[in-house]
């Protein structure tokens, strides 16, 4: 199935999220936390994530994730990655609790689309402490699409992982988690990167990111998606294709701010002060755009040709 049937396909489907502009949403992805084994690429940025996550937590925002939220192609199971992370999935519960948190399934957790696998795997957890069961996401639904409709007649917000109609990871998704267990993990310590990664293979990467562009700029639908590990910000009057980019980039982790129906890019790194004491701060990559301007202006401006 083509990208542009995929995409309308789940465009049709999407569950429907209103908002307006005293909604607070920041929209991250691709997190790919692991089970703190070496393999576990959001290690290094695990703390980036805590202090981003409190950050929007006391600020009042709602956290949507776009799939690939944990790395269930190298791990056969959520407990050990649910307790190398414990205090992430801690504050991602208060979230869930008090309504405020979302997420999809991307091509590594594409599991987690069937309601009794997040029901046995995601509904509770095992405390250590108390030697007892406690909640984390019970009854969590993860669908394949939201679609963030405004109550003040501001242009709706397609959010989906990306992976879609991509043959690779979407089609035969079994079969490239098989290869990515028990082949391209064992590879990588010998510097060898998985082909069936959009982030790692650049030329599938421009693919994947050419098809999504010319669906929104087809369809006049504003799209937020993760999946390639690039963020992506357009100007107005370019093809509506935001990407949030991912939390595992060497010294970073990026994501898409949506407040006051204005839209921006924002990191999250170490940085300094002048008395050399270090500190996590949130920078402005991209400066707020108001989500208006967005409205039925698209055109082929910022497309790369095949």
């Amino acid at each position: 199935m083509s990208v542009s049937t995929r995409m309308s396909q789940v465009l049709s489907q999407a569950k429907q999220l209103p908002y307006d502009a005293s909604s607070r949403i920041v929209l991250m992805s691709d997190c790919h936390r692991g089970d703190g084994t070496w393999s576990d690429n959001f290690l290094r940025n695990q703390n980036l994530f805590f202090a981003a996550l409190t950050y929007y937590y006391d600020s009042g925002f709602t956290y949507i994730e776009l799939g690939d939220g944990d790395e269930l192609w190298e791990n056969r199971k959520m407990a050990p990655i649910i307790a190398s992370h414990s205090d992430a999935f801690w504050l991602l519960s208060r979230f869930y609790q008090e309504g405020r948190f979302y997420t999809l399934f991307g091509n590594h957790d594409m599991v987690k689309r069937d309601m009794n696998y997040t029901r046995c795997h995601c509904g509770s957890f095992y405390n250590e402490n108390s030697r007892c069961r406690h909640p984390l996401f019970p009854e969590l639904s993860v669908p394949e699409g939201i679609l963030l409709t405004s109550r003040e007649g501001a242009p709706s917000i397609l959010l989906v992982h990306g992976h879609q109609g991509d043959l690779i990871n979407d089609t035969f998704w079994k079969i490239s988690r098989f290869l990515v267990r028990y082949l391209w993990k064992p590879l990588e310590l010998l510097g060898f990167n998985d082909p069936t990664s959009a982030a790692r293979n650049y030329r599938k990467k421009e693919n994947t990111e050419r098809h999504l562009a010319r669906w929104c700029d087809e369809h006049q639908q504003i799209l937020a998606a993760g999946h390639t590990h690039r963020p992506s910000f357009p100007r107005p009057g370019e093809a509506p294709y935001f990407n949030d980019g991912s939390c595992v980039h060497p010294r970073c982790i990026t994501a898409l701010e949506i407040v006051n129906n204005q839209i921006c890019l924002v990191k999250w790194t170490v940085m300094t002060k002048e008395n050399r004491d270090l500190y996590v701060g949130r920078m402005v990559l991209e400066e707020p755009v108001s989500l208006f301007e967005y409205a039925g202006k698209s055109t082929t401006a910022g497309l790369k040709s095949p």
